[in-house]
């Protein structure tokens, strides 16, 4: 009886919760920090880090669906670099739910090769394999990024033995997408989420593929979004998927996503900047002792300075924008002690 009653509080909590969720429409709200219970002058504590130490263009914090804390330029579409990779698992849930996509389809079934070809036991690896990482296939990418320096030989581990961040799995998988969906990722984004969470910035037309084709037929599928877009995106991913009264990815895969696959013991050992993470379906799981506000958080991440960053526990999502074309970059470093900064201001 105890637990059934302790059951339907629960339900009753949840319900509650989400009939109270706010969403934004056209505009993000804005709300005072003390109505959620941050300290305004550790904030502001945070806004003097960004100028002083870091190359932040753009940054939006909110929480409860307010934005409590804004800096730069948030209305600018630019370069997300790897980010891109996290908004395409994204994208998978609906595929897998109607059945377009099977996770256990092989590079041999979906007739998957590359320059000079691709060998028999990179062939056997799945659709799960790369959105993972975990794919055992060594051959070229078409553009840098990888983690060359952990890179193994052709051939020498199975599809699902190793992790290795690996630009030919994360460009693979974009490819394999648009065969099985028979549309281009950028006018799916658009009409299955853009369109839908009611994106402010973004434009079919300013997206592009890119990659030296020569080394690998896969190119890299780059997005350039703003940062109060991105906002959007972080924004969907923390209440599961769901936006308004239309759940526009399924909470099953918007939780399966984020499940840790790759603990943080095997994800890049060689590259200390990475070691507070665990690798999950093309996002970075949060491991962190002595921080409990960050646990169960996790980030899409990109080169210079671009995150989404979700923290449930403080249901808030952190916006991150480096405009990498001006060369400008924000280091892993300076973005964790940021990070830190804005949930420690919470009282």
């Amino acid at each position: 009886m105890k637990k059934l009653l302790l059951s339907l509080i629960a339900i009753a909590l949840t319900a509650t919760l989400c009939a109270q969720a706010i969403y934004p429409a056209p505009e993000w709200k804005r709300a005072n920090p003390a109505k959620y219970g941050f300290d305004a002058e550790k904030l502001q504590a945070a806004r003097q880090f960004v100028i002083d130490s870091t190359r932040t263009t753009g940054l939006m914090v909110v929480v409860g669906g307010e934005v409590i804390f804004q800096y730069g330029c948030v209305r600018s579409n630019s370069r997300v670099a790897s980010v891109r990779k996290s908004i395409l698992s994204m994208m998978f849930g609906k595929y897998i739910e109607n059945g377009t996509i099977n996770m256990s389809l092989t590079m041999a079934d979906l007739g998957i090769d590359d320059v000079e070809g691709l060998l028999p036991i990179e062939k056997q690896a799945t659709i799960a394999h790369l959105i993972a990482s975990r794919s055992g296939v060594y051959h070229e990418a078409s553009n840098s990024g990888s983690d060359e320096v952990n890179r193994p030989a052709r051939g020498t581990k199975q599809p699902g033995e190793f992790f290795l961040y690996n630009n030919w799995d994360f460009n693979a998988i974009g490819a394999i997408f648009e065969q099985l969906v028979g549309r281009d990722i950028y006018d799916v984004f658009q009409d299955d989420i853009a369109i839908p969470i009611g994106m402010q910035d973004y434009n079919v037309k300013d997206q592009r593929k890119s990659g030296d084709l020569t080394l690998s037929r896969f190119p890299a599928y780059h997005f350039y979004l703003s940062t109060r877009d991105k906002a959007r995106i972080g924004y969907l991913m923390l209440r599961e998927g769901k936006w308004g009264d239309t759940q526009v990815i399924s909470t099953n895969w918007v939780r399966e996503s984020i499940r840790v696959v790759t603990p943080k013991s095997d994800a890049l050992p060689a590259r200390p900047s990475r070691d507070l993470f665990g690798y999950s379906y093309m996002w970075w799981n949060f491991i962190v002792d002595n921080e409990p506000a960050l646990e169960g958080a996790y980030t899409a991440w990109g080169w210079g300075g671009q995150y989404i960053t979700i923290v449930p526990k403080l249901d808030m999502v952190i916006s991150h924008k480096t405009d990498i074309l001006f060369e400008r970059r924000t280091s892993v470093e300076q973005y964790y002690d940021l990070l830190r900064m804005i949930v420690n201001a919470k009282k």
